[in-house]
């Protein structure tokens, strides 16, 4: 159960509410009256609290809860606990994160309950708006933010403690900065969010060589943030170096993630942690791409491709290709690859002993 000193509970609330917001069906329909206080764990639900099940590897804990109901898959019903009420659905997993948002939506990125129950609201006396900057209505400035010249700031913002904003940037509506942020050079969409000690905007990492030293190519693009992007921790985003740097509308970027100056990323992509992309590669709308994966400069990634964790990636990618190794490759190459040198090395090894 989500701990009430971070997260407000809204609840409790029917099944039949429950059933209806995220898209399931209760199997017992003359249940629909019966009330969940909360969201909760299998192993920790008690019969007031609604569960999920969406792996099979935890069919046990399922069997053994507590909970008083539980979104599940059809398949699992005839695993459920006497007295279980059941909300059936094909994608127990999404219908699970609506019920949670609809008990907590102070945990959704954009939702802004947590930050107006703080101890201030609007702009706090320490944070520093240069005159020129534009500031929309009901936004949020905690404090210790700077606010250079010329920034544009769209209504219902909130910006978290010790962000800075640089001259000329554009930040859409509904957006919520974290702390300790800095953006420069950028143009952001609505709807975004950015947590905290994110980088946008700074030098691309652009050298000229030359026998008596590197010579620095002035990075003179930007960063292209389009509607509903979420940004994790520490994640930075380079300038681009003449053409921009773009994220599409509604991509997923997870922390401690490197995209490099000229990079393009289409709609709907999820890039998870401490990936890296290297200058002027383009990834195309829907496409994924796994842990420390590394992408070399200039390639062109197709849409709906699938980039496996730790992967390198030095060639250019088609549509709807699903890869992984290093050098990547095409998924079941890969695993043939691998299987063939485990019997290799296994052969030898039964044949010296």
């Amino acid at each position: 159960m989500a701990d009430p000193r971070f997260f407000k509970n809204e609840g409790p609330f029917t099944l039949d509410r429950i059933a209806s917001h995220c898209g399931a069906v209760l199997y017992q329909a003359g249940r629909g009256d019966e009330l969940m206080t909360a969201v909760a764990a299998l192993q920790d639900a008690k019969s007031d609290q609604l569960g999920f099940l969406d792996n099979v590897k935890y069919r046990d804990a399922f069997k053994n809860s507590k909970a008083g109901a539980c979104i599940i898959a059809e398949k699992m019903i005839a695993d459920a606990p006497d007295g279980m009420a059941l909300l059936v659905s094909k994608n127990p997993y999404r219908s699970y994160a609506l019920a949670a948002a609809l008990f907590h939506p102070d945990a959704l990125p954009f939702y802004r309950a947590s930050f107006e129950h703080s101890q201030f609201s609007g702009i706090a006396p320490s944070a520093v708006i240069d005159k020129d900057a534009v500031i929309g209505k009901d936004c949020m400035i905690a404090p210790g933010c700077a606010i250079y010249k010329g920034a544009r700031i769209g209504n219902g913002c909130i910006i978290e403690a010790g962000s800075v904003i640089y001259a000329g940037v554009e930040i859409g509506e509904g957006c919520h900065i974290g702390a300790h942020c800095t953006i420069s050079h950028s143009v952001i969409g609505r709807g975004v969010r950015i947590h905290n000690g994110v980088r946008i905007g700074q030098d691309g990492f652009g050298f000229a060589l030359d026998p008596a030293g590197f010579v620095p190519v002035p990075q003179l693009g930007r960063v292209m943030i389009g509607d509903r992007v979420n940004i994790g921790a520490n994640t930075t985003i380079d300038r681009g170096a003449g053409p921009d740097t773009i994220i599409g509308d509604g991509t997923i970027i997870d922390n401690l993630v490197q995209i490099g100056h000229n990079v393009q990323i289409g709609q709907g992509c999820v890039i998870v942690a401490q990936v890296g992309i290297s200058g002027s590669t383009k990834i195309g709308s829907y496409s994924m791409i796994g842990g420390q994966a590394g992408l070399a400069g200039h390639l062109e990634i197709g849409h709906s491709v699938k980039i496996g964790a730790q992967s390198g990636v030095s060639k250019s990618i088609p549509d709807g290709m699903d890869v992984m190794g290093t050098p990547a490759q095409e998924k079941r190459l890969h695993w043939k690859e691998l299987a063939t040198l485990k019997r290799l090395t296994t052969t030898k090894k039964s044949g010296t002993s």
